[in-house]
C-alpha cells in the first residue's frame, strides 16, 4: 500500500511539473514580449533538469561501510566511514545520506552525525564520515544506508534504501581491581582454596599479561612484538582455584552495575592466571566452561556485552534448576536482591560445598535498607558471606575484601 502510495505521488509531480511547463508557454505564446518568453526559457532548464531526475534511478548506488574496527570497549569512540559508488555520473544538486540502525544506537547530538548533506554534482564517488562518541554496552546493529533527493522547487524527490547490515559489539564498562582468589578470607569460613597452581610448561594454550614472578622462559617474543608489551605463555593448569560466576538477569536499576562488576572480576581473576567460568540466564541461557585466559576472556566479555535484563524467572529459581554443585570451585553470585528464598538455596548448596559467595549490588549513593539489614543477619547466621558493592566503588571494595 504505501509503495502504491508512493507512484502515485510521484506521478502527480511529474503532472504537476508538466502543468507548470505549459502555463508558461501558454503565457509566453499568447502574452508575446520579452518579458514572457524569459519566463519560459528561464523555467525550461529547471523543468527539463526535474524531468531526467525524475527518470534517474537512485538503485544505481553501491554502498560500502568501513569501521576502524568492529570491537569496541564501553566509551570507546567509533569511527565511520560511508562510501558511495555510482555508475552514471548525472548531476545531482543535493543528497542527504541518512544512516539507519537499531532502536540501540542513537546517532543524535553535537558530535554524533549519522545524517550529512553532501552536494556530489557529478562525482561517481562519495565519502561520507562520521563518529559515534559514547555506544551503549551491546550488541549493535547498523541496517542500511537512506539516500534522498529533489530538484531546487522541491517538486521532485527521490529516496532510496540501501540494505547494508553490520554489527559491532561494545563491550561493557569494568574497573581495574585487585583480587587475589587465592587469599580471599571470608566470614564464617567460607574462604576460597589456598592451594598452589601448577602449570604443564609443555603445554602452552595462550598468552596473557607478564605479572611479576614469571620466568624469562615463558615469554612469548612474538605476541610481545606485536603488542609492544610483555607477553607471558599461557600453560595448562593442573590445580588452580575455579570461579564460576552467575549472574542475576531479572530486571532491575542496578544491572549495568550487575554486568559491570561481573566485567571487573572476570578481568581481575584472569589476569591473575585464575579459572573463571559465567552463567547467565536471561532470554537466551549462557553457561560457559571454566577456564583461563585470553580467549576466554574475549568470550566472557562478549556474552557480557549481548545479556540484558529480560529473565522472567525469578534468580532463587533459576539456580534451583542448575547444577552448582562442586567441591572445587567457588560460586560467586551477582545480584541486586537478597530474598529468602535465595538464602535458604545456597545455605543448602553451602553444607555440601562450602564454597558460596553473593555481590549484593547496589547504586553509588543508595544505603542497605533494614530488609537488607536483616537479611545480611540470616545469611551470616547460615554461613553465607555477602558482601555489599556500591558502583563506582567496586575496586574499593573488593581489595578490602580479598585483603589487597
Amino acid at each position: 500500500m504505501r509503495q502504491l502510495s508512493q507512484k502515485v505521488k510521484e506521478v502527480w509531480k511529474l503532472i504537476l511539473l508538466l502543468l507548470f511547463s505549459t502555463l508558461t508557454f501558454s503565457y509566453a505564446m499568447f502574452e508575446g514580449g520579452f518579458g514572457s518568453w524569459f519566463l519560459f526559457y528561464s523555467f525550461l532548464p529547471f523543468a527539463l533538469y526535474s524531468f531526467c531526475l525524475a527518470f534517474y534511478p537512485l538503485a544505481d548506488f553501491l554502498g560500502k561501510r568501513e569501521f576502524n574496527h568492529k570491537v569496541f570497549n564501553f566509551g570507546e569512540r567509533v569511527t565511520v566511514n560511508l562510501t558511495l559508488k555510482r555508475k552514471f555520473p548525472f548531476p545531482l544538486f543535493y543528497l542527504i545520506v541518512e544512516e539507519r540502525v537499531n532502536g540501540t544506537i542513537s546517532l543524535t547530538g553535537e558530535q554524533t552525525q549519522g545524517k550529512k548533506l553532501i552536494f556530489p554534482w557529478f562525482r561517481k564517488e562519495l565519502h561520507v564520515p562520521y563518529s559515534i562518541d559514547k555506544l551503549n554496552r551491546g550488541e549493535h546493529v547498523l541496517k542500511g544506508i537512506r539516500i534522498k533527493t529533489g530538484d531546487l522547487f522541491g517538486i521532485i524527490e527521490k529516496e532510496h534504501y540501501i540494505p547494508l547490515e553490520d554489527k559491532i559489539i561494545v563491550y561493557p564498562a569494568y574497573e581495574e581491581m585487585l583480587f587475589n582468589p587465592k587469599n580471599s578470607q571470608f566470614d564464617q569460613g567460607t574462604a576460597t582454596s589456598n592451594d598452589q597452581v601448577h602449570r604443564d610448561t609443555t603445554m602452552s594454550v595462550g598468552v596473557r599479561e607478564y605479572q611479576p614472578g614469571d620466568r624469562f622462559s615463558w615469554i612469548n617474543w612474538k605476541a610481545t612484538a606485536k603488542r609492544n608489551d610483555f607477553m607471558t605463555k599461557e600453560f595448562e593448569q593442573r590445580k588452580s582455584q575455579a570461579v564460576l560466576l552467575v549472574v542475576d538477569c531479572t530486571p532491575d536499576p542496578h544491572f549495568e552495575g550487575i554486568v559491570t562488576f561481573s566485567a571487573s572480576m572476570i578481568r581481575s581473576i584472569l589476569k591473575k592466571g585464575g579459572q573463571i567460568g559465567l552463567l547467565a540466564s536471561s532470554e537466551e541461557r549462557f553457561r560457559s566452561q571454566i577456564r583461563g585466559g585470553q580467549n576466554q576472556h574475549r568470550q566472557l566479555f562478549y556474552q557480557l556485552a549481548k545479556i540484558q535484563s529480560g529473565c522472567t524467572i525469578p534468580f532463587d529459581q533459576v539456580l534451583v534448576r542448575e547444577d552448582l554443585n562442586s567441591q572445587n570451585n567457588t560460586i560467586m553470585l551477582v545480584t541486586a536482591k537478597l530474598t529468602d528464598k535465595l538464602i535458604d538455596h545456597l545455605a543448602f548448596n553451602a553444607s555440601r560445598t562450602g564454597n558460596n559467595v553473593i555481590f549484593l549490588i547496589k547504586g553509588k549513593h543508595d544505603v542497605v535498607s533494614k530488609e537488607e539489614h536483616r537479611l545480611l543477619s540470616v545469611a551470616r547466621a547460615k554461613g553465607i558471606h555477602v558482601t555489599h558493592m556500591q558502583e563506582g566503588h567496586f575496586a574499593e571494595t573488593i581489595s578490602e575484601v580479598s585483603g589487597g
